[in-house]
This record gives structure tokens, sequence and C-alpha cells, in this order.
């Protein structure tokens, strides 16, 4: 068997401890190799195993690949039609990386609702600012957070959410695993009416063909005037114009967002411009623990391989998650 380890953002490196074992975990007999993008595409052809991104031009050279496992949690990216319609197994990380995607999204929110980005714009005037910044300033308490998809973020979203004492609803496609933070999730039938009761609606969902657009005009309008949008997880499930027309219209209060319609967001698009939207550069997937989690499951997964075991995270390339 023949490993390829392509690195990238979310794994820029794998260690000497790491790569002993997934040496271990392949086999006596395997044949691991680290390589760039570049020297990947000649390496690929013989390649059963790659961890990493595999493009379209990369997968055209691969004669023996069996089964590829992401180093991101949305896998967008692999559903080109060569990838997503053969018999390539997908894995990723799915359901790994909801903690510190939940840590950033609540920290974009605070910063809305407890006037913390207004503070820092401010600067040393915010103390003249006091009277119409405490107007401003909510509480979660008691508050309605809805989340749209609950996988490993909308979960995490939850747990966060309870703790601030909200009460919390979810809708997804699919039979979900249900918590004590919701007992019971609603399916795709409930999303007007999550929208039209949440206080703070968080997006969690991947972006399919289903869900890109999602967040279009008709959505917004469903929306409460008081009501954030929260988003850590994909951009293109907001409409760009709809989306600013909402806020600037005060349709909604506001928007805490790490992803954008387009990424990187030019200077010259409107969501800039809005004193109530708080935005990151999608770097809400950057965690001490993110690299050494996707290694455990590797690790796993080609022990699993080895035995024919079913793997961890596997990716239903038609549906996209």
């Amino acid at each position: 068997m023949k490993v390829l380890i392509i690195p990238g953002l979310t794994l820029p490196e794998v260690s000497n401890d790491d790569l002993e074992r997934i040496r271990a975990a392949a086999g006596p007999d395997a044949e691991v190799r680290v390589t760039g993008m570049k020297a990947a595409h000649d390496e690929v052809a013989d390649a059963d195993v790659v961890l990493g991104l595999v493009p379209e031009s990369l997968f055209a050279r691969a004669r023996c690949l069996r089964w590829v496992h992401a180093i991101a949690s949305g896998v967008d990216m692999f559903l080109y039609p060569g990838f997503r319609d053969s018999e390539v197994v997908l894995t990723s990380e799915k359901g790994l990386v909801g903690p510190h995607l939940a840590d950033h999204a609540f920290g974009l929110l605070l910063m809305l609702t407890r006037q913390l980005a207004t503070a820092h714009r401010y600067g040393a005037d915010a103390w003249n600012h006091r009277p119409e910044m405490r107007r401003q300033e909510i509480e979660l308490t008691g508050l309605t957070l809805g989340c749209v998809g609950y996988g490993g973020t909308g979960k995490a979203m939850t747990r966060r959410g309870t703790a601030f004492g909200m009460h919390c609803r979810a809708v997804d496609p699919e039979p979900v695993e249900t918590t004590a933070e919701v007992p019971v999730v609603e399916g795709v039938d409930g999303f007007d009416s999550l929208l039209e009761e949440s206080d703070v609606v968080a997006i969690c969902c991947p972006l399919t063909r289903a869900t890109r657009d999602l967040f279009d005009e008709s959505a917004f309008a469903r929306m409460k005037p008081t009501a954030y949008l929260v988003n850590v997880t994909r951009g293109e499930v907001m409409q760009e114009q709809a989306l600013v027309n909402a806020l600037s219209e005060r349709i909604i209060r506001g928007a805490a967002l790490d992803v954008a319609p387009r990424e990187p967001l030019p200077a010259d698009s409107g969501l800039w411009q809005l004193d109530n939207v708080v935005m990151t550069p999608h770097t809400a997937g950057a965690s001490q623990f993110r690299a050494s989690r996707n290694i455990d499951r590797f690790v796993r997964n080609l022990a699993a391989l080895r035995e024919d075991q079913p793997l961890e995270g596997v990716i239903d390339k038609q549906l996209g998650y």
C-alpha cells in the first residue's frame, strides 16, 4: 500500500512521531510519502491512499486510488463529477471541528451583543459613547438559538448556547442524533418556523446543492428584525446582496461572520461598510488540537482499512456530507 500525504493550510506539517504512527498503522510493507502538491502529481499514479486535497488535475493521474482523507471539514472542493461519481471513498474530519468553530462563533456574536466591536472601533472615545452603547447591549439569557444543521458544529453551538441560558432548536435534513440541548431535531420542513422564532440563527451546515444560496431575500425576511445571523461554516450558503440588503435596511439586527459568499471578500463589498456586521477572514477553523485530532482519525482509519473494517467520517459524495 502506498500512502501519500499532502500537507495544507489545516495540516501544515506532519511530525516524525505522527509519521511513525501512520507507518505503523499502514503496515510493514507500506510506503508512506510526504510531498507538496506539485510533486504529488508525479507521486499519485500508484498511490492507494491520500491524506490531503485532491484537485481534479491530481485525481486524473491517480490509477490505484482507493481512499482519500480530507484535511478540511468542508468537502465541496472534492465534489467535481469525476471524483464524486467514482468508487474512491472520501472521509473527513467532520464531527471533530465543532468546538473551536463554536468558540469562534460565540466570540463574534458577543462582539455584537455586548458592543465589544463598537468599543474597539471607538478606542479612547468609547467613554463618550457609553449611554448609546449600553442601550444597544443585550443579554443572551432566555433567547432562542436556532441551528441550521445539527452535526458537530451545531451540537457544539447548542452546548454553548445552553450554558448562556439560551433555548435551543435545530433543523437537519438527516435523522441525526439528538442531544440534551435539542431533544427533538426537526426536518427541513421546520426551517421557516426556526427563522421566524429564533433570536440567533446559526448556519451550521455544509455547502451542498441544497444549501447554496439557502439564505436569500425570502429567508432574511422571515427572521425577526431583532435577530442576529451567525455563520462560521460556508459563506456560499448566503446570497451576498440579499444579506447586504437585510443588514442595511435593518431587516435583521446584525451578522457575525467568519465566512463570506466570496472569498477573499473584496474591499468593494457592501458588507465592509456596515456597522452591524463583524467579520473575521475564515479563521474559525484554527485550533491547536485540530491537526492532532485529524491525524488520530486517519491513523484509526488506516488500521481499519487494512482489516476491512468501516471507516470513520465517511462522506456521502452524492449528498456532499
